[in-house]
């Protein structure tokens, strides 16, 4: 019966993601990127810049890096270890080449949709609060789709994409230390209904706490063993390539499958499009839209064009076998265990708790966001959090291609939501950049948006 089931929802996963795939998500990619005239790569700098500079947020306000911090937290986790590993397998080597275009383009859609989420958000009772939910409402002012997509992401991430975390730290706990998934899923649940139930400022500070530390950590790993297997690089680039574009994986439909895998597993991981990141970006106090979009742009490179990469160059740089063997987590501790020895698989558990754990956590809070758009009532938050400590618990024991299945469907029911709303929101988004760009060029280090300036009609518009 659960494999019965399993076969039903992948078959639903494909039909979706073949749609979302060619008409939605790289069409909407490829048009913001040129509308938005390269933004992504020509102010890269002015990212950088933003990100540091957090002295705009006031005291009891979640800064820039905060935000960032939150976002990141929920982008970088499974996806990066478990979720390269599992292209590979399923789409060869190929994959890794349509995980770098996703980010390289889908970097604008992120920039929409979080400045987006910036022009839109509300203040709450901590707070400020905002997303696709609420720029669907006040922007669109269609509050049945924003309530519509508070569902979809209360779900696919509250509940769903949270058993996919859950699953893969007790796989590599269950790997390295023969640990019963059962017992790690109970030590989850308590971990984050503890934490949860301190609200995003909590979320926020732990995750500001984690994020850098495990980044910088898994880099530094990443680049020893890059340095070591230097030799190799060529003919690693030359494999991810060919496996591509080459006219065997061609003739054997092997392009369609890294296309896929590669597209499914970069937008699980840096969420570009899918409106999860826009929940993190507009609790931002910030003063002016653009700068939170541009950070959370930068939060896509970081995740796919670094961490993501850094994980594939492991794995195909360590001989592991890609037959299916090991997948998922498993893989990625088997082949840096290949270059570093047992400790790789130990550290591949440490960075996966500290990569899941923080992307649970974030995963909540967009969760929580949602559930506040559509109701206030204390009970209705008190059974969210308790359900979604459950999810923790369950995803422990499920099985792996369930899990990934599930949350496949999931993420493109949201991206399709998401998408028809920016795509007509968009001009909003570019308009704001022009005017950001215009006050930079005028020599103000800190530009400031203000209502009247640009849309002084939009009743929508109450933080500005």
């Amino acid at each position: 019966m659960i494999m019965t089931f399993n076969d039903l929802v992948q078959s639903l996963s494909d039909f979706l993601w073949i749609y979302i795939l060619i008409v939605c998500l790289l069409g909407c990619a490829f048009y913001f990127t040129i509308r938005a005239k390269f933004v992504q790569l020509k102010e890269i700098k002015e990212m950088g810049r933003l990100l540091l500079d957090s002295s705009s947020a006031e005291e009891k306000h979640i800064s820039s890096f905060e935000a960032f911090a939150v976002s990141l937290a929920a982008r970088v986790g499974t996806g990066n270890l478990a979720g390269v590993a599992t292209a590979i397998v399923l789409g060869g080597p190929g994959a890794v080449f349509w995980m770098w275009i996703i980010a390289l383009f889908g970097a604008a859609t992120s920039f929409v949709e979080s400045t987006l989420a910036q022009l839109y958000k509300v203040r709450g009772r901590y707070s400020f609060v905002g997303g696709p939910a609420y720029y669907m409402m006040y922007g669109l002012g269609r509050r049945w789709m924003g309530v519509l997509f508070a569902v979809l992401i209360t779900v696919g991430f509250g509940f769903v994409n949270n058993s996919v975390q859950s699953n893969t730290i007790a796989a590599a706990f269950e790997k390295s230390m023969h640990i019963p998934p059962v017992i790690t899923g109970c030590v989850l649940l308590v971990m984050t209904l503890v934490i949860i139930f301190g609200g995003i400022h909590r979320v926020a500070k732990v995750s500001s706490l984690i994020v850098p530390f495990m980044a910088l950590g898994y880099l530094l790993l990443s680049i020893v063993v890059v340095a070591w297997n230097i030799t190799e690089l060529p003919s690693v680039f030359s494999m991810i390539f060919r496996s591509a574009f080459g006219w065997e994986q061609a003739l054997g439909g092997g392009i369609g499958a890294a296309l896929m895998n590669g597209i499914k597993r970069g937008i699980f991981s840096n969420e570009a499009g899918e409106g999860s990141a826009p929940n993190a970006a507009a609790t931002a106090d910030v003063t002016h839209p653009v700068k939170q979009g541009l950070v959370q742009a930068l939060g896509v490179f970081t995740d796919t064009l670094v961490i993501c990469s850094c994980t594939a160059f492991i794995i195909l740089c360590s001989g592991a076998s890609l037959d299916g063997t090991y997948n998922g987590i498993q893989l990625t501790q088997v082949a840096l265990s290949n270059e570093i020895g047992s400790f790789g698989g130990y550290f591949v558990m440490i960075a996966i708790f500290l990569f899941a754990y923080s992307s649970v956590l974030a995963n909540y809070y967009y969760g929580e966001a949602n559930v506040r758009f559509i109701t206030h009532s204390p009970r209705v938050m008190l059974a969210y959090r308790l359900f979604v400590g459950m999810m923790v618990l369950l995803g422990a024991c499920m099985s792996l291609e369930l899990a990934w299945n599930l949350v496949d469907v999931m993420i493109a029911l949201m991206t399709a939501c998401n998408l028809v709303a920016i795509i007509q929101l968009s001009p909003k988004a570019f308009a704001l950049l022009t005017d950001y760009q215009e006050k930079r060029r005028r020599g103000i280090k800190n530009p400031i948006f203000k209502k009247e300036e640009l849309f002084p009609d939009d009743e929508g518009i109450t933080c500005w």
